[in-house]
């Protein structure tokens, strides 16, 4: 099998330890640069057997021997590199939030149609099997109509001082951090649109972000949505969805990775309960099915619509914030 060449713009956390062993573990990818601002990269290049190391963002992208680059940069430097990406040939997978303003994705992927490549933003929770499960079983109608969803994500962000994601200019704070799995599965497990949101806040002293969020959402067909998230509680990663007739759990909805990739979905009717237990390996997933759409030239609007809805949704969830 053809393998799609990627490089590794940023030594970033996730990028060394969840994206490049995935990539290295995937069927049909595999690293062959990485880059960052200086000579730190030798190192971490070494260490993850990484063939070249550049030391800056520039010269990686005139590499010719790479198709695909991943980006897992700061918030607010997503669309520079993006379409300088594009406009170097490459296809691109972007970090979440891939952007703070809807217009950012626009000019992003008409750059992407331009140069004739594929872009895509990395929400990896969704290439885990269970959530296609749910839908099954929501399809089915065992719980009946759908009726409320409920979901958390948060941890207890120690180590704060200079990290990115308390600097409200680079795209800080719990709703773009966290919250937004929540607000993209709730488009990506239930068929509705949003008709009202309202969310409150509370908020760290020095930097301003939100480091707890709460959420209310209307959406159509009488469905409720309630979401949380936060830097200031025990980790949770989850989602719930209440039907007329019983209820369906996700445990490690987010971040099952954590978990050694075991998911459990626990099924709620009456006085009847089941637990399924699925097994999905997220990030090496994702990076399969981008690599397919590289290979195959194949379309990846279905993802670009539901980044599109996401990036609006939080736009929303930070303006509601303002008229409380």
């Amino acid at each position: 099998m053809t393998k799609v060449r990627w490089g590794i713009l940023s030594t970033a956390d996730i990028a060394q330890t969840q994206v490049i062993p995935a990539i290295q573990r995937a069927n049909n990818a595999e690293v062959v640069a990485i880059a960052s601002r200086g000579a730190k990269v030798h190192a971490v290049a070494q260490a993850l057997k990484i063939p070249r190391a550049y030391e800056s963002y520039d010269e990686l992208l005139l590499d010719t021997e790479i198709d695909a680059i991943y980006i897992p940069l700061p918030n607010d430097m997503h669309k520079k590199w993006s379409i300088k990406a594009a406009a170097a040939g490459k296809h691109v997978l972007c970090e979440k939030p891939v952007v703070l303003a809807e217009q950012d994705l626009e000019d992003i992927l008409a750059a992407f149609k331009r140069n004739d490549k594929v872009f895509m933003e990395a929400f990896m929770y969704q290439f885990h099997p269970q959530h296609a499960r749910v839908k099954e079983i929501l399809a089915s109608g065992e719980i009946g109509q759908v009726k409320l969803y409920k979901s958390s994500h948060s941890f207890f962000f120690e180590n704060r001082e200079g990290n990115i994601r308390m600097d409200a200019e680079k795209g800080g704070g719990a709703i773009w951090d966290v919250g937004c799995y929540s607000l993209h599965a709730m488009q990506h497990i239930l068929d509705e649109e949003v008709v009202a949101m309202t969310f409150k806040a509370q908020y760290d002293e020095q930097s301003g972000v939100d480091v707890t969020a709460c959420g209310i959402v209307e959406l159509t067909n009488d469905v409720m949505a309630v979401i949380d998230c936060s830097f200031n509680m025990v980790g949770r990663n989850n989602y719930e969805v209440v039907g007329t007739k019983g209820t369906v759990k996700v445990k490690n909805a987010f971040r099952p990775d954590a978990f050694s990739g075991d998911a459990q979905i626990i099924v709620t009717t009456g006085v009847t309960e089941r637990t399924e237990y699925i097994q999905g390996d997220i990030y090496k997933f994702e990076i399969e099915y981008f690599s397919n759409k590289v290979l195959n030239g194949s379309s990846l609007d279905d993802q670009h619509a539901a980044s599109r809805k996401t990036t609006k949704l939080l736009l929303q969830a930070y303006a509601s914030l303002k008229d409380v």
